[in-house]
């Protein structure tokens, strides 16, 4: 049984899970929307949050942070001039994921995760 277990492993080892969450958000952070399966929008979700939370506050320290955790440069550089100024209001809640078709190949959940 899953109790108490809640991180979603993808059939990946932890640095290959992480190698993915990195990508992902990359990925979102220089597009501003993705399309993905369900399960890794809803875990790439709090990760993004996370790092958009961190970059409200720039100084030197939260930028080395987000540039360990993602490691892209110029993502870190588009999410401190531009994604973060946009919620610095906000208190969260600074993406959305939306339902589309399940993919043809194997029927799996897909959605898109983007920035409101």
């Amino acid at each position: 049984m899953r109790h108490h277990n809640s991180v979603r492993k993808f059939g990946r080892e932890k640095t290959q899970r992480q190698a993915l969450m990195r990508s992902l958000a990359r990925n979102l952070i220089r597009d501003n929307q993705i399309k993905t399966t369900t399960a890794k929008a809803k875990e790439l979700r709090p990760f993004v949050e996370k790092l958009i939370t961190r970059a409200k506050v720039n100084t030197v320290a939260s930028r080395r942070i987000i540039m360990t955790r993602i490691q892209g440069a110029p993502e870190v550089k588009k999410l401190f001039e531009t994604i973060a100024p946009k919620y610095i209001d906000r208190k969260g809640g600074y993406t959305r994921i939306v339902g589309v078709p399940a993919r043809d190949l194997d029927g799996s959940p897909m959605s898109v995760i983007q920035f409101v």
